[in-house]
């Protein structure tokens, strides 16, 4: 039997709900137009101080890349040969962690390559030549080289979201703080990496909501269907 929650605690209607907070939060830090203030304010004419910073530039985001690619295929192991807490979950939970987090990953890249928004470092504010424009005007550009949102390397941490759901709506108690623990960690480990892109000179905050609040979303839809689907063999395997 597929252990999740049974229908009656709701869980993907809460995931729903929490998923609109979310949007509510990003969409009012859009409204203050804050982006830009905290970029001048790491910023000046000159370009940002921590654009080549050793730890920032290697350690927090060359090596916690190639750190999440690592993961990842740790996970994909984990399909076939599940150790510790991966042992509780379906094989089939353990495709969607997978899965989730590929498409959470592929999303990211795709919406950044038809985006016309550009860097910070690339607005003439900052030694640039573009102009700030909003990635809200759509189609417009800056006068930059865009494929600046949201922020690719955040989602290397944020696209693990999917990675805590078959252990937020688990039927045990203990698995779901599990899931809360996990996602707690995937969250602080987003910021970590969002704000190290944004101290350099690379992405506005609000690129690394846009990236969590997406990356959130793709993994709620990704296991709405694999809980579909779940429910549908459980019925199978009755008839």
């Amino acid at each position: 039997m597929h252990p999740t929650l049974s229908r009656e605690r709701s869980p993907l209607r809460d995931l729903a709900l929490y998923s609109v907070l979310a949007l509510l939060c990003v969409l009012a830090w859009d409204y203050s137009g804050l982006d830009y203030p905290v970029m001048q304010v790491l910023g000046n004419a000159q370009g940002f101080a921590l654009k080549t910073n050793w730890w920032l530039e290697e350690v927090l985001h060359t090596q916690a890349r190639q750190l999440a690619g690592v993961v990842l295929m740790a996970l994909i192991l984990m399909v076939w040969w599940p150790r510790g807490w991966f042992r509780d979950l379906s094989r089939l939970q353990r495709i969607e962690m997978v899965l989730g987090i590929l498409w959470g990953l592929l999303c990211i890249s795709s919406l950044k390559r038809i985006s016309l928004t550009s860097c910070p470092w690339d607005m003439k504010d900052f030694g640039g030549t573009a102009i700030y424009v909003s990635h809200w005007r759509w189609g417009v550009g800056d006068g930059g080289d865009g494929h600046c949102f949201p922020g690719g390397h955040a989602s290397s941490a944020l696209a693990f979201l999917a990675l805590c759901l078959p252990w937020l709506t688990h039927a045990t108690a203990a698995a779901r703080r599990r899931g809360r623990v996990l996602l707690v960690g995937v969250l602080v480990l987003g910021f970590i990496l969002g704000m190290t892109q944004t101290v350099r000179g690379a992405h506005y905050p609000s690129h690394t909501l846009w990236t969590g609040l997406i990356c959130w979303a793709v993994a709620v839809l990704n296991h709405w269907a694999f809980d579909r689907l779940a429910h549908r063999r459980q019925a199978l395997a009755k008839s």
